[in-house]
């Protein structure tokens, strides 16, 4: 096996589990490894430290395992096995019980919520690899060559592990794997059952139901992240009139309308968005008239607001900076577009702001939030600082996992 040995004294943060290597931290590489590769990281004294996955790039290994598992023949099933013990302790998966959908009525006696994220990269100890589960299809995205590498490795896990509930396991890396020669960037299924020929469905959360498209929509068809900040939004909308920004599928709009919100206007610049926000919104049977949906620019939209319009507002941007080039523009943009949201709401109103973009930290966002609330110069209370749910779970030995932050806001 291809060696990786490190400078003298680099290997603290390995010895931390930190699941990065660096590149500047490499002294040797014995051996020609091909981006992808298994390879074994060595002290400078030659001791064992880990494996993991070789790429080109600051970050020169992706760790898999700090012992020999990464080795065996099992590791893939073994791995996905605890992310789903883990998922089955917090209550989002209920062995062998998939909900059953029927034209009138969905029985949600076994479970209200059928979908969830299997595996959040480091934070399962699965670097560069995304699952997110629904009901019975997963939805696998390599964010590194060496887990683009493995997927059929994954898929014939995922048969392991799920059995007969799984319906199919479906590639979607064209979009997030790095691009390199020789690898053929195609979306499309590593496994189907026998009859399943869907690439969209009804999938629950804490109740309601949503249409899932994982072949058309963005990243694996919905954003599972906001769930728990979803049913908090619901918590405050009754008798509210409700603005979602960048509402994509309309998935706060239809906590605050089952909520008894007064009426709830969607707003997002995609087409193919707001015709899923309106089926949606019939799926569950609400009142088209306590509705709107509007096609256009959030943040042009929220600029001609008259004061006063909404008082629930929440503000959920794609992520601003994707890296720290971008880092000083991003802060500017979070303040103009909260600046603008507290200037326009309610006396009396709440505002849910999200950063999701991970090179943003909660101080640096709760600063930008300040900024803005001091800029339209209302009285402004921090109620709850918000985060990603446990399916998005952190490893504690890497923080830089936690790449989703909010703040719900009380505006006097």
């Amino acid at each position: 096996m291809i060696k990786i040995i490190l400078k003298r004294n680099r290997e603290e943060s390995l010895l931390r589990f930190h699941p990065w290597v660096f590149s500047g931290a490499i002294a040797e590489i014995q051996g020609n490894p091909a981006e992808g590769d298994l390879v074994a990281v060595h002290a400078c004294d030659g001791s064992l430290l880990a494996y993991g996955h070789y790429q080109i790039g600051s970050i020169a290994v992706r760790v898999l395992s700090f012992d020999d598992s990464a080795l065996r023949p099992d590791f893939w099933a073994t791995m996905l096995s605890r992310a789903l013990q883990m998922r089955v302790a917090a209550g989002l998966h209920v062995h062998g019980a998939s909900v059953r959908h029927c034209e009138e009525r969905i029985d949600v006696a076994i479970s209200s919520t059928n979908c969830y994220r299997l595996v959040h990269g480091e934070g399962d100890n699965l670097p560069g690899l995304i699952i997110d589960y629904y009901d019975g299809v997963c939805v696998m995205q390599a964010h590194s060559v060496g887990m683009f590498r493995a997927k059929k490795h994954i898929s014939d896990a995922l048969q392991k592990v799920y059995g007969p509930e799984l319906k199919a396991v479906y590639d979607k890396s064209s979009g997030t794997a790095p691009f390199k020669a020789g690898l053929e960037l195609i979306d499309g299924y590593l496994y189907r059952c026998e009859g399943f020929s869907d690439d969209e469905q009804v999938v629950l959360e804490n109740g309601h139901k949503f249409l899932v498209n994982w072949t058309e929509g963005q990243k694996t068809g919905f954003f599972l992240d906001q769930r728990d900040n979803r049913a908090l939004v619901g918590s405050l909308s009754k008798g509210r009139n409700v603005l979602n920004l960048f509402c994509y599928t309309g998935g706060f709009s239809i906590y605050a309308l089952a909520a008894g919100a007064n009426h709830v206007d969607s707003v997002d610049s995609s087409k193919k968005a707001m015709m899923m926000v309106d089926r949606n919104v019939a799926l569950n049977g609400f009142d088209e008239t306590k509705h709107t949906s509007l096609c256009c620019d959030a943040i042009d939209y929220l600029r001609d607001v008259p004061v006063g319009k909404y008082d629930l507002m929440i503000v959920d941007p794609p992520a601003f900076a994707k890296h720290r080039g971008s880092l000083k523009n991003a802060l500017r943009a979070y303040q103009r577009l909260n600046a603008a949201a507290i200037a326009k709401v309610a006396p009396g109103g709440f505002v849910f702001t999200y950063s999701c973009s991970q090179v943003v930290d909660k101080e640096a966002f709760a600063l930008a939030v300040f900024s803005a609330a001091a800029q339209c110069g209302r009285s402004v209370r921090i109620l709850d600082r918000l985060n990603q749910p446990c399916d998005h779970s952190v490893n504690i030995y890497h923080p830089e996992g936690e790449y989703l932050k909010g703040l719900l806001l009380y505006v006097e």
